[in-house]
């Protein structure tokens, strides 16, 4: 019979688990991406053969809000109380990944977290969001829920979420597990230092080493999108315009160069 009154027997693992060294997105080109909508960066990037960029099920914490940022990670797994549990709450989780990755944030950083969309787990609150906050955070993208929702939109930080909760991070099911890490957020990869887009569409994950050409696709894309949408506005046919036909792209390309021109 098994003796269930005592300390369960604790396997030879160290947490929290800590990934390999990474580099993070440049500032050059998170600049580079200031105008391109998730919409126009999930659109490229499935032409270019990434069909999954899209971070299914958060949504913003405050409408309007937009972010762009390098994907910096935490990835929760489920508890398993002889390795790691969430009772005991404030002298638990100080020495999970959560804390250790909140010492790693870098200004211009998106928390990105995998918490397998959790109904019952407040991955981030409103003391831990002042902190990253204030260490220059940019936002954060959570596969499942936050708590504190109301302190946490005073505070003007950008945040997506599939909705909230009163419980905190370990308080049920999962426990933050390890950081620096891939992580899969509503069915899409993200890597650390991969470019996170996150606006009133979701967020959109978008690889490091493809970066800069998504952004020169991007930008002719929502240029000619806005030419059509001049062309549309003043009386044109939709079927000229959007797309553009061979001819009409001429006469964007015109356009384009009259307005480079006058600036």
């Amino acid at each position: 019979m098994t003796d269930t009154t005592g300390a369960l027997p604790h396997p030879d693992f160290t947490l929290p688990v800590r990934g390999d060294a990474y580099r993070r997105a440049d500032a050059d080109t998170l600049a580079g991406f200031d105008t391109i909508t998730s919409a126009t960066a999930c659109a490229k990037l499935h032409g270019m053969g990434i069909t999954r960029s899209w971070v299914d099920g958060p949504v913003p914490l405050s409408p309007g809000q937009r972010v762009v940022g390098s994907a910096i990670t935490l990835q929760f797994m489920p508890q398993r109380e002889d390795l790691a549990s969430g009772l005991g709450q404030e002298y638990v989780e100080r020495h999970t990944a959560l804390w250790a990755v909140l010492e790693q944030v870098q200004p211009g950083d998106v928390l990105v977290i995998q918490a397998y969309g959790s109904r019952f787990s407040g991955c981030i609150g409103d003391i831990l969001a002042r902190y990253f906050l204030r260490k220059g955070g940019a936002g954060i993208v959570v596969d499942g829920r936050i708590r504190d929702a109301a302190r946490i939109r005073q505070l003007g930080l950008p945040v997506w979420s599939t909705g909230t909760t009163p419980h905190y991070a370990s308080q049920t099911e999962l426990f933050p597990w390890a950081y620096d890490v891939p992580v899969a957020v509503g069915g899409a990869l993200c890597m650390p230092g991969d470019v996170v887009i996150a606006d009133d569409d979701g967020p959109v994950i978008v690889p490091q080493a493809m970066s800069n050409d998504v952004i020169d696709a991007a930008r002719d894309h929502e240029e000619w999108e806005t030419f059509s949408r001049r062309r549309l506005d003043e009386g044109a046919r939709l079927g000229d315009y959007y797309p553009l036909t061979p001819d009409t792209r001429e006469e964007f390309e015109a356009w384009r160069s009259a307005q480079a021109f006058a600036l």
